[in-house]
Formats: C-alpha cells, structure tokens, sequence
C-alpha cells in the first residue's frame, strides 16, 4: 500500500490550494478515504472523509465549508480543495484509508502566513 500527496505549499490567509493523493496496492474503489493533518507539535486529526461510492462525506469542525474532499475512482486518487484558509490549517496533510488505516505517506506541507 502507498499513498503519494502533492499539491501543498507556501500561500497567504484567504487564499486556497487543491491537493492530491495518488493511491495503490489496494483496491481503492471499495474504500472510503480520508485526508488527516498534524500541525507542529499536535497529534494527527482527522479533515475529512469520502465514501467509496463518493457517495456521502464528512468533515471536521474547523474545516468545514471551507474544504472539499472528493476522489476520481479511475485514477486511485483522492483530492482535497482548500478555500479561504487560515494561519491554523498550517500542517502537513496525509491521505490514508478512513479505517483500518495503513502505512502512511510522507505527507504534503501546507503554510498559511503572511
């Protein structure tokens, strides 16, 4: 199993970013998938969720109706759309199985400053 994330960066407050997560060695249709985040010095969390028929999703409080989970079942990858983000979304985002989850990927670093 491997999860590659991309798409992070340096961006200003209010601004947005779209990551990606290249998923294989597993049959990604038939799971749902979840994107965490942990910020310096805090324990990993969970962003959001997408079922495997992309059917229904769900997020956290301080992301939600800003952020966008979604997922092209074609291509094994799951995308995350970052509206109006806010100094506190400073982490580095991993994309993983929602449960059980496996080996994690190296992550991709988002920095929201000024």
């Amino acid at each position: 199993v491997q999860f590659v994330e991309s798409g992070g960066g340096l961006v200003q407050p209010g601004g947005s970013l779209r990551l990606s997560c290249a998923a294989s060695g597993f049959t990604f249709s038939t799971w749902s998938m979840s994107w965490f985040r942990q910020a310096p010095g805090k324990e990993r969390e969970l962003v959001a969720t997408i079922t495997n028929a992309a059917g229904s999703t769900n997020y956290g409080d301080s992301v939600k109706g800003r952020f966008t989970i979604s997922r092209d079942n074609a291509k094994n990858t799951v995308f995350l759309q970052m509206n109006s983000l806010k100094p506190e979304d400073t982490a580095v985002y991993y994309c993983n199985r929602f449960f059980p989850r496996t080996s994690w990927g190296k992550g991709t670093l988002v920095t929201v400053s000024s």
